[in-house]
């Protein structure tokens, strides 16, 4: 099925031009199975994708396992062992006197956090 009018505005298109949005069902390795019976290569995956393919099954049991744990919490007074344990990692290999760890999910939301830290500072 392809949707005619999408509400949603996908980043990196034209919508002017295309105003169709092409439904993808599933995906595999390199993949991307389409609701009307098409396998498109995924040349423009995310970087994680890219590097090891769509539902890989490492990949896919490691989140399953986590997920039947603990999917989320907020960091606002919270903390959770997988979290520590990386930020201790990537405390090992910072530069001296970088004492802390803030994760984000995006660029644009570090710079934000950034700017504010420095504010606040």
């Amino acid at each position: 099925m392809l949707y005619k009018r999408s509400p949603i505005w996908h980043p990196f298109t034209q919508h002017a031009l295309q105003g169709k949005m092409t439904r993808v069902l599933r995906a595999d390795g390199a993949y991307l199975y389409t609701s009307d019976d098409r396998r498109i290569i995924d040349a423009i995956s995310s970087w994680w994708v890219a590097t090891h393919g769509h539902c890989h099954p490492a990949i896919v049991s490691a989140i399953r396992e986590q997920a039947g744990k603990l999917n989320q919490i907020i960091f606002a007074g919270y903390t959770h062992d997988p979290a520590e344990e990386v930020a201790a990692l990537l405390l090992k290999v910072a530069p001296r006197g970088l004492d802390h760890v803030f994760f984000s999910d995006n660029g644009s939301t570090s710079v934000e956090v950034a700017l504010k830290m420095a504010l606040g500072y």
